[in-house]
């Protein structure tokens, strides 16, 4: 896993960073440098073959894919939202050694082989995400933001532990591929541990009803932050869960004790994500709200146990991540949260509205974007899996509710009166703008370009 100790090894030169470099608007270049060194050491990871090492992690093309998209998803985060570091505190160096720690348990994630390197690899990403949400120390929401989500994190750690040690019990093997859960009756100590697992992991990656700490948690942390944690981390989860579900989970009678439970779950997630959403006045918030009915929708990759699933999850989390990253982005200029924030933004910045129009397109799931076609996959997906047909129903009718909220942006952008006040809009991120629309066009073209390598 040469990414994977790249990136820890780039979080700790980071640390060291810090006290040499005193221009922090430097260090941000140096983060940059080492995504592009973690995105070359997962290429060579690609070329040194797949297989399980030490019975802990194991190396596939879906590892390395989703690593890929990963790491460049972060390196198009720091360059968007890496200046706006300095805002938040003076150690900015430490910010994006967090970053890194975090991206590391994020490596983890798709290749893990064991419970405990599961484990290991939701802690890696969690404790570093509790610091960043109470990074901004003299904010009060920052504060709150860090402990709630502190304790609720630590008390789904013990669950998550809980449902390892059951799972163990039922099995004797912490090997994903090894537990044999497929044969025969499901014991009663299995479904206990299988059950705890599900709902430690649906409060990762906010499905209801274990939604409720993401709004307070994500309008609390400073918005860069906010950003990461929504998008990046938010696909690590799933990713994890799928992994964990349809490696040991999916055979013989265990799917049917989970699917059902799971399926509400995901409708449930569906209609009080984006019925929420409707009512929110800031667009942070509003955002809150949307990144847990877009959770809905990644929940039909894991219900859906085929090979659909993984490639709608794949294409979802790269088209979600571009496309939340760059309202993010265009977030952190304005002065404003609210919807009245970006009354008259077409007339100011016409590039930055055309943009921020097509990534809200995309979170819609519009045609001609690449959240159409993430959407698309990931509908199939459980059409194919069969008596998911009236999910399906529920997931149509949500996307329409979704279009209302992340239309009236491009409505306060184009029809209505204002100034919007953005600020630091230079050249250089109007381009970095252009190419991440670009990103989310091609790929609601040509998805192939990227699960080909599947």
């Amino acid at each position: 896993m040469n990414a994977l100790i790249t990136t820890a090894v780039f979080g700790i030169i980071l640390m060291f960073v810090g006290l040499v470099v005193k221009q922090r608007q430097y260090i941000k270049y140096v983060a940059i440098a080492g995504t592009v060194l973690a995105f070359i050491a997962n290429l060579l990871d690609a070329q040194s073959g797949y297989g399980v090492l030490h019975g802990m992690v194991e190396v596939s093309s879906f590892s390395v894919l989703f690593n890929a998209v990963a790491i460049a998803a972060t390196a198009l985060y720091f360059l968007l939202c890496g200046s706006a570091f300095e805002k938040v505190g003076e150690d900015v160096a430490d910010y994006f050694a967090l970053i890194f720690f975090i991206l590391a348990g994020i490596m983890l994630t798709g290749a893990y082989s064991n419970l405990l390197m599961l484990f290991l690899a939701i802690e890696i990403i969690s404790i570093p995400q509790y610091i960043l949400a109470g990074a901004d120390k003299k904010n009060l929401k920052s504060n709150e933001a860090s402990l709630k989500y502190f304790l609720m994190g630590s008390f789904t750690t013990g669950i998550l532990l809980m449902g390892i040690a059951l799972v163990y019990g039922a099995t004797g093997t912490f090997d994903i591929r090894e537990m044999g859960l497929g044969t025969g009756e499901l014991s009663p100590l299995a479904l206990c541990g299988i059950t705890l697992l599900g709902f430690s992991l649906a409060f990762k990656v906010s499905a209801a009803p274990f939604h409720f700490w993401t709004p307070d948690v994500y309008d609390g942390s400073p918005t860069v932050f906010t950003a990461f944690m929504a998008t990046i981390v938010k696909a690590a989860s799933f990713i994890a869960f799928m992994r964990l579900f349809h490696v040991s989970f999916s055979g013989g009678n265990v799917s049917g004790h989970w699917q059902l439970i799971l399926a509400i779950i995901t409708a449930a997630t569906l209609i009080l994500g984006n019925l929420t959403a409707v009512f929110q006045q800031s667009v942070k918030r509003m955002l809150a709200y949307s990144s847990i009915a877009q959770a809905g929708f990644m929940l039909f990759a894991i219900v859906s146990h085929n090979e659909m699933a993984n490639q709608g999850l794949i294409l979802y989390s790269a088209a979600y991540s571009v496309a939340t990253i760059g309202v993010f982005a265009i977030l952190l200029k304005l002065n404003d949260y609210t919807f009245d924030g970006f009354n008259g933004l077409a007339r100011r910045q016409p590039l930055v509205a055309v943009v921020c129009a097509i990534f809200l397109f995309s979170l819609a799931g519009i045609p001609l974007t690449a959240g159409f076609f993430a959407k698309y996959f990931v509908l199939s997906a459980a059409i194919q899996q069969g008596d998911l047909l009236w999910l399906v129903i529920i997931g149509v009718l949500c996307a329409a509710v979704s279009a209302y909220y992340y239309f009236r942006v491009i409505i306060a952008m184009y029809f209505k009166p204002g100034e919007a006040d953005a600020e630091g809009v230079t050249p250089g991120f109007k381009a970095l703008l252009v190419i991440a629309a670009a990103i989310v066009i091609v790929l609601g073209i040509f998805p192939n370009l990227l699960l080909q390598y599947l």
